[in-house]
């Protein structure tokens, strides 16, 4: 079963990242911009994922863990400058 259902993933994952890429390059506004980078983060974490399961390796889950940290960061100090102006207070 997991023959047919990674490929089908990956394929899933690739679309939506393509189309979240778009989302960043054109998007309207800053605020667009940035949930699209956020978006991005939440697919390449998918993607590992996926690819763990694929391989069988569970490193790949720590390298996820490690781009979900970076991009709650990164989304919060990008939305405090937005906001703010400023990062640091």
């Amino acid at each position: 079963m997991l023959e047919f259902v990674l490929p089908v993933a990956f394929v899933m994952i690739a679309i939506s990242m393509i189309l979240t890429l778009y989302r960043l390059l054109v998007g309207p506004t800053v605020a667009d911009r940035i949930l699209a980078l956020d978006t991005l983060y939440i697919n390449s974490i998918a993607l590992l994922i996926v690819l763990s399961l694929h391989l069988g390796n569970m490193l790949y889950f720590e390298a996820a863990l490690l781009i979900a940290v970076m991009g709650f960061v990164g989304t919060v100090a990008l939305s405090k400058y937005l906001l703010r102006g400023d990062i640091m207070e």
